[in-house]
Protein backbone atom coordinates (compact mmCIF):
# COMPACT_ATOMS: atom_id res chain seq x y z
CA UNK A 1 0.00 0.00 0.00
CA UNK A 2 1.36 3.39 -0.99
CA UNK A 3 1.97 5.66 1.99
CA UNK A 4 0.63 9.19 2.02
CA UNK A 5 1.90 12.16 3.97
CA UNK A 6 -0.35 13.20 6.86
CA UNK A 7 1.83 16.05 8.14
CA UNK A 8 4.38 18.06 6.20
CA UNK A 9 6.59 20.55 8.07
CA UNK A 10 9.26 22.68 6.40
CA UNK A 11 11.74 24.92 8.26
CA UNK A 12 9.23 25.71 10.99
CA UNK A 13 10.09 28.40 13.55
CA UNK A 14 8.05 29.48 16.56
CA UNK A 15 9.13 32.33 18.80
CA UNK A 16 7.58 33.61 22.00
CA UNK A 17 9.26 36.98 22.35
CA UNK A 18 12.97 36.28 22.75
CA UNK A 19 12.37 32.57 23.35
CA UNK A 20 12.81 30.34 20.29
CA UNK A 21 10.53 27.39 21.01
CA UNK A 22 11.12 25.73 17.61
CA UNK A 23 14.08 26.31 15.32
CA UNK A 24 13.85 25.39 11.63
CA UNK A 25 12.10 22.05 12.20
CA UNK A 26 11.38 19.94 9.10
CA UNK A 27 9.38 16.68 9.31
CA UNK A 28 7.14 14.36 7.32
CA UNK A 29 4.69 12.09 9.11
CA UNK A 30 3.12 9.27 7.11
CA UNK A 31 -0.51 8.21 7.38
CA UNK A 32 -1.19 5.30 9.74
CA UNK A 33 1.97 5.73 11.82
CA UNK A 34 2.46 6.16 15.52
CA UNK A 35 4.88 9.07 15.44
CA UNK A 36 6.62 10.04 18.67
CA UNK A 37 7.81 13.50 19.70
CA UNK A 38 10.47 12.75 22.31
CA UNK A 39 12.15 15.28 24.55
CA UNK A 40 12.31 16.81 28.00
CA UNK A 41 9.98 19.55 29.20
CA UNK A 42 10.71 22.69 27.17
CA UNK A 43 11.94 20.72 24.15
CA UNK A 44 9.16 22.11 21.92
CA UNK A 45 6.83 19.10 21.80
CA UNK A 46 3.68 20.82 23.08
CA UNK A 47 4.39 23.88 20.94
CA UNK A 48 4.54 21.68 17.85
CA UNK A 49 1.24 19.99 18.74
CA UNK A 50 -0.42 23.39 19.23
CA UNK A 51 0.81 24.43 15.80
CA UNK A 52 -0.66 21.25 14.30
CA UNK A 53 -4.11 21.92 15.76
CA UNK A 54 -3.98 25.58 14.74
CA UNK A 55 -4.18 27.08 18.23
CA UNK A 56 -1.05 29.12 17.56
CA UNK A 57 0.64 30.39 14.40
CA UNK A 58 4.22 29.69 13.28
CA UNK A 59 6.68 32.58 13.24
CA UNK A 60 8.00 31.31 9.90
CA UNK A 61 8.08 28.18 7.79
CA UNK A 62 5.42 25.97 6.26
CA UNK A 63 3.04 23.45 7.84
CA UNK A 64 0.20 21.33 6.44
CA UNK A 65 -2.03 18.71 8.07
CA UNK A 66 -3.74 16.44 5.52
CA UNK A 67 -3.05 19.16 2.98
CA UNK A 68 -4.61 21.97 5.08
CA UNK A 69 -2.93 24.95 6.69
CA UNK A 70 -4.06 24.59 10.34
CA UNK A 71 -4.45 28.33 10.86
CA UNK A 72 -6.51 28.84 7.68
CA UNK A 73 -8.47 25.60 7.49
CA UNK A 74 -9.60 25.31 11.11
CA UNK A 75 -13.04 23.94 10.26
CA UNK A 76 -11.60 21.13 8.12
CA UNK A 77 -8.85 20.42 10.67
CA UNK A 78 -11.41 20.21 13.48
CA UNK A 79 -13.15 17.30 11.73
CA UNK A 80 -9.89 15.49 10.99
CA UNK A 81 -8.13 15.76 14.35
CA UNK A 82 -8.74 14.45 17.83
CA UNK A 83 -6.69 16.18 20.53
CA UNK A 84 -5.98 14.86 24.00
CA UNK A 85 -4.16 17.47 26.13
CA UNK A 86 -1.69 16.58 28.85
CA UNK A 87 -4.13 17.60 31.59
CA UNK A 88 -7.66 16.29 30.95
CA UNK A 89 -10.06 19.13 30.04
CA UNK A 90 -13.23 17.63 31.50
CA UNK A 91 -16.33 18.79 33.37
CA UNK A 92 -15.72 16.93 36.61
CA UNK A 93 -19.29 17.29 37.92
CA UNK A 94 -20.52 15.42 34.84
CA UNK A 95 -20.28 11.70 34.12
CA UNK A 96 -18.09 10.25 31.35
CA UNK A 97 -21.22 9.78 29.25
CA UNK A 98 -22.24 13.43 29.72
CA UNK A 99 -18.72 14.70 28.94
CA UNK A 100 -18.51 12.64 25.78
CA UNK A 101 -22.06 13.63 24.79
CA UNK A 102 -20.99 17.27 25.02
CA UNK A 103 -18.14 16.65 22.57
CA UNK A 104 -20.54 14.82 20.26
CA UNK A 105 -22.77 17.88 20.13
CA UNK A 106 -19.77 20.13 19.47
CA UNK A 107 -18.93 17.96 16.45
CA UNK A 108 -22.59 17.73 15.37
CA UNK A 109 -22.50 13.93 15.39
CA UNK A 110 -25.58 11.95 14.46
CA UNK A 111 -26.70 8.85 16.37
CA UNK A 112 -25.00 10.21 19.48
CA UNK A 113 -26.13 7.53 21.92
CA UNK A 114 -24.58 4.67 19.95
CA UNK A 115 -21.35 6.58 19.35
CA UNK A 116 -21.01 7.35 23.06
CA UNK A 117 -21.63 3.70 23.96
CA UNK A 118 -19.01 2.55 21.46
CA UNK A 119 -16.25 4.89 22.60
CA UNK A 120 -16.92 4.25 26.31
CA UNK A 121 -16.60 0.52 25.66
CA UNK A 122 -13.40 1.10 23.67
CA UNK A 123 -11.67 2.76 26.64
CA UNK A 124 -13.10 0.26 29.14
CA UNK A 125 -15.36 2.56 31.15
CA UNK A 126 -18.78 1.01 30.60
CA UNK A 127 -19.19 0.10 34.28
CA UNK A 128 -18.38 3.66 35.43
CA UNK A 129 -20.14 5.56 32.66
CA UNK A 130 -22.71 7.11 35.05
CA UNK A 131 -20.35 8.12 37.89
CA UNK A 132 -19.22 11.75 38.20
CA UNK A 133 -15.70 12.30 36.91
CA UNK A 134 -14.49 13.97 40.14
CA UNK A 135 -14.59 10.52 41.77
CA UNK A 136 -12.15 9.12 39.22
CA UNK A 137 -8.41 8.47 39.53
CA UNK A 138 -6.01 10.29 37.25
CA UNK A 139 -5.78 7.26 34.96
CA UNK A 140 -9.54 6.99 34.61
CA UNK A 141 -9.78 10.68 33.78
CA UNK A 142 -7.18 10.06 31.06
CA UNK A 143 -9.47 7.36 29.65
CA UNK A 144 -12.42 9.78 29.55
CA UNK A 145 -10.21 12.37 27.87
CA UNK A 146 -9.16 9.83 25.24
CA UNK A 147 -12.80 8.90 24.63
CA UNK A 148 -13.67 12.58 24.08
CA UNK A 149 -10.83 12.87 21.55
CA UNK A 150 -12.01 9.76 19.68
CA UNK A 151 -15.77 10.24 19.60
CA UNK A 152 -15.90 11.96 16.20
CA UNK A 153 -13.72 9.21 14.64
CA UNK A 154 -10.79 11.45 13.67
CA UNK A 155 -8.26 10.52 11.00
CA UNK A 156 -5.48 11.89 13.19
CA UNK A 157 -5.00 11.76 16.94
CA UNK A 158 -2.69 14.18 18.78
CA UNK A 159 -1.77 13.00 22.26
CA UNK A 160 0.21 15.21 24.64
CA UNK A 161 1.81 12.97 27.30
CA UNK A 162 -1.21 10.61 27.17
CA UNK A 163 0.03 8.12 29.78
CA UNK A 164 1.65 10.54 32.22
CA UNK A 165 0.89 9.49 35.80
CA UNK A 166 -0.96 6.27 35.00
CA UNK A 167 -0.05 2.75 36.09
CA UNK A 168 1.85 0.29 33.83
CA UNK A 169 -1.19 -1.94 33.20
CA UNK A 170 -3.30 0.98 31.98
CA UNK A 171 -0.37 2.27 29.93
CA UNK A 172 -0.22 -1.09 28.17
CA UNK A 173 -3.98 -0.93 27.51
CA UNK A 174 -3.63 2.56 26.01
CA UNK A 175 -0.96 1.37 23.60
CA UNK A 176 -3.13 -1.55 22.57
CA UNK A 177 -5.86 0.99 21.78
CA UNK A 178 -3.41 3.08 19.76
CA UNK A 179 -2.27 0.08 17.72
CA UNK A 180 -5.88 -0.87 17.01
CA UNK A 181 -6.53 2.65 15.73
CA UNK A 182 -3.49 2.73 13.43
CA UNK A 183 -4.53 -0.62 11.99
CA UNK A 184 -7.63 1.23 10.77
CA UNK A 185 -5.54 3.98 9.15
CA UNK A 186 -5.54 6.54 11.96
CA UNK A 187 -2.34 8.59 12.30
CA UNK A 188 -1.23 9.10 15.90
CA UNK A 189 1.24 11.72 17.08
CA UNK A 190 2.40 11.17 20.65
CA UNK A 191 4.32 13.65 22.75
CA UNK A 192 6.32 11.95 25.50
CA UNK A 193 9.44 12.22 27.63
CA UNK A 194 9.35 8.54 28.66
CA UNK A 195 12.04 6.52 26.90
CA UNK A 196 10.39 3.11 27.34
CA UNK A 197 7.18 4.45 25.87
CA UNK A 198 8.96 5.96 22.89
CA UNK A 199 10.03 2.45 21.84
CA UNK A 200 6.38 1.67 20.96
CA UNK A 201 6.41 4.32 18.22
CA UNK A 202 6.94 3.53 14.54
CA UNK A 203 9.13 6.59 14.20
CA UNK A 204 10.64 9.16 16.57
CA UNK A 205 11.54 12.83 16.32
CA UNK A 206 13.94 13.79 19.10
CA UNK A 207 13.67 17.45 20.10
CA UNK A 208 15.91 19.49 22.40
CA UNK A 209 15.45 23.20 23.04
CA UNK A 210 13.41 23.52 19.85
CA UNK A 211 15.96 21.77 17.64
CA UNK A 212 15.26 18.50 15.81
CA UNK A 213 18.18 16.20 16.70
CA UNK A 214 16.99 13.04 14.93
CA UNK A 215 14.08 11.56 12.99
CA UNK A 216 14.22 7.78 12.61
CA UNK A 217 12.79 4.48 13.78
CA UNK A 218 13.64 3.50 17.38
CA UNK A 219 15.53 0.43 16.16
CA UNK A 220 17.62 2.43 13.70
CA UNK A 221 18.45 5.02 16.34
CA UNK A 222 19.81 2.23 18.53
CA UNK A 223 21.60 0.33 15.74
CA UNK A 224 23.38 3.45 14.52
CA UNK A 225 24.84 4.09 17.94
CA UNK A 226 27.42 2.43 20.10
CA UNK A 227 27.61 -0.98 21.65
CA UNK A 228 30.52 -1.84 23.93
CA UNK A 229 32.06 -5.29 23.81
CA UNK A 230 34.36 -6.79 26.43
CA UNK A 231 36.55 -9.76 25.51
CA UNK A 232 38.41 -11.79 28.14
CA UNK A 233 41.61 -13.55 26.99
CA UNK A 234 42.92 -15.19 30.09
CA UNK A 235 43.16 -12.37 32.63
CA UNK A 236 43.47 -9.66 29.98
CA UNK A 237 40.30 -7.72 29.10
CA UNK A 238 39.83 -5.77 25.87
CA UNK A 239 37.03 -3.23 25.55
CA UNK A 240 35.88 -1.61 22.35
CA UNK A 241 32.93 0.47 21.14
CA UNK A 242 31.24 -0.66 17.94
CA UNK A 243 28.77 1.12 15.68
CA UNK A 244 26.08 -1.30 14.44
CA UNK A 245 27.60 -4.29 16.22
CA UNK A 246 25.66 -7.00 14.27
CA UNK A 247 27.80 -6.14 11.23
CA UNK A 248 31.03 -5.13 12.96
CA UNK A 249 31.26 -7.87 15.59
CA UNK A 250 32.20 -10.74 13.21
CA UNK A 251 35.17 -8.79 11.84
CA UNK A 252 36.26 -7.86 15.33
CA UNK A 253 36.22 -11.49 16.45
CA UNK A 254 38.17 -12.64 13.40
CA UNK A 255 41.22 -10.83 14.74
CA UNK A 256 41.14 -13.33 17.60
CA UNK A 257 40.78 -16.28 15.28
CA UNK A 258 37.88 -17.45 17.47
CA UNK A 259 40.37 -19.62 19.35
CA UNK A 260 39.74 -21.46 22.59
CA UNK A 261 41.33 -18.76 24.76
CA UNK A 262 38.38 -16.42 24.01
CA UNK A 263 36.26 -17.58 26.91
CA UNK A 264 33.66 -14.85 27.28
CA UNK A 265 32.09 -12.02 25.32
CA UNK A 266 29.77 -9.33 26.68
CA UNK A 267 27.92 -6.68 24.71
CA UNK A 268 26.60 -3.58 26.41
CA UNK A 269 24.13 -1.86 24.10
CA UNK A 270 23.12 1.76 24.29
CA UNK A 271 19.65 2.37 25.61
CA UNK A 272 17.48 4.96 23.91
CA UNK A 273 18.09 7.22 26.90
CA UNK A 274 21.85 6.95 26.36
CA UNK A 275 21.43 7.75 22.67
CA UNK A 276 19.29 10.81 23.38
CA UNK A 277 21.62 12.11 26.11
CA UNK A 278 24.59 11.76 23.77
CA UNK A 279 22.79 13.73 21.07
CA UNK A 280 21.92 16.45 23.57
CA UNK A 281 25.49 16.63 24.90
CA UNK A 282 26.90 16.82 21.38
CA UNK A 283 24.48 19.60 20.48
CA UNK A 284 25.31 21.59 23.60
CA UNK A 285 29.04 21.07 23.07
CA UNK A 286 28.59 22.45 19.55
CA UNK A 287 26.82 25.53 20.90
CA UNK A 288 29.62 26.12 23.42
CA UNK A 289 32.22 25.85 20.68
CA UNK A 290 30.32 28.30 18.47
CA UNK A 291 30.01 30.77 21.35
CA UNK A 292 33.72 30.44 22.12
CA UNK A 293 34.66 30.92 18.46
CA UNK A 294 32.42 34.00 18.24
CA UNK A 295 34.12 35.42 21.32
CA UNK A 296 37.50 35.40 19.60
CA UNK A 297 36.33 36.56 16.13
Amino acid sequence: MKQTTAVHIQKLDKNFGEVKALKSVSLKIETGQIFGLLGANGAGKTTLIRLLIGSTKPSSGHLTVSGFDPTKGKRAIRKLIGYMPQSPALYEDLTPRENIHFFCQAHRIENISQRVDDVIAFVGLSERAHDPVYKFSGGMKQRVSLACALVHQPKMLLLDEPTSGIDPKLREAFWEHFRELTSKGVTIIVSTHQMNEAMYCDRLAILHQGVLLANDTPRQLLWNNRSRIKIWRGEQVTEKDLINYPEQLPGELQSYGLDSSVSRIEIEEDTLETVVLRMINEQEAGYLKEAKDDQYD
